[in-house]
């Protein structure tokens, strides 16, 4: 039988899904936000589904959990960056809403995720 990764995990799936849409949001941003917002949002929706995957890979239960939770701290970066984008006028309030609907999706998933891992080391 095939060990399982990341890539079996719907909430790292789900997570890609939310760095294309971000990649494509943001390249309607200013070109002199390149360095600045753009990449700030671009880093931390990467980061989502790169800390499941770098924490899957690891040999613990409790790395794994670790880096969930660094997950989750970018999942609370990105929702900050979004409302700031939007305040700015570089995305509208539908654009914004359909992200942060996704992203509430990611966060309860990864608090899911967390609460199961923390259950089997218990």
């Amino acid at each position: 039988m095939k060990k399982k990764t990341h890539k079996d995990l719907e909430v790292w799936k789900i997570a890609i899904d939310l760095v294309t849409d971000i990649y494509n949001v943001t390249k309607s941003f200013p070109k002199g936000e390149i360095y600045g917002l753009t990449n700030q949002i671009r880093r931390s929706a990467v980061s989502i589904p790169s800390n499941i995957a770098e924490g899957s890979a690891r040999n613990s239960t409790k790395e794994n959990i670790q880096f969930l939770y660094i997950s989750l701290g970018s999942v609370s970066e990105l929702e900050t960056q979004l409302i700031i984008a939007e305040n700015i006028n570089y995305i509208n309030q539908v654009e914004n809403e359909e992200l942060q609907s996704k992203i509430k999706h990611i966060r309860k998933m990864l608090i899911d995720l967390i609460n199961f891992y923390k259950r089997k080391t218990e």
